[in-house]
């Protein structure tokens, strides 16, 4: 066991890791199954490691860093091994304070620019844009809205 809980530890030193992550590395090792369980609830106990605060980690990254949406942050979170109602929590934290009209509005932006500027109100335009801004994973009613509004306001503006 102290082998794998060394192990475990010198991972964990490098970057916060969920259990499931965790214990996927020290069996890819070749430590076996009892091993690595024993160095996981070890680590569990001694606060190394910790599933609400990867998962908090991780949300933040994809909120604040990536500037992703909700839906994808929640997704990325999952994806690396953290239970539902953990990720959901975390997430939730990680959002409480940010805009997320105005997350989109960034990604649209940064899109069009990208793109070379505001299309013409065409469908599809607003698909291209539509998918786009989904998989970053914004609520697609906000996103609807936005792209509305700015593709719409855009030729307005003229």
């Amino acid at each position: 066991m102290a082998d794998a809980y060394v192990a475990g530890l010198k991972l964990l030193a490098r970057r916060e890791l969920s259990e499931a992550q965790l214990g996927a590395r020290l069996r890819r090792r070749r430590f076996d199954d009892e091993e690595v369980d024993a160095a996981l609830a070890r680590l569990r106990r001694e606060g190394a490691l910790d599933d609400r605060r990867t998962a908090l980690a991780c949300a933040r990254t994809e909120a604040h860093l990536k500037r992703h949406g909700r839906l994808r942050a929640l997704r990325q979170v999952e994806a690396i091994g953290i239970p539902r109602g953990i990720a959901r929590a975390a997430v939730a934290e990680a959002f409480a304070d940010l805009d997320e009209d105005a997350l989109i509005a960034e990604a649209l932006e940064r899109r069009l620019r990208r793109g070379g500027g505001v299309p013409e109100p065409t469908t599809a335009a607003f698909g291209r844009l539509h998918r786009y801004l989904l998989a970053q994973g914004f609520d697609p009613g906000r996103v609807m809205a936005a792209i509305r509004s700015r593709l719409t306001g855009a030729h307005h503006d003229d």
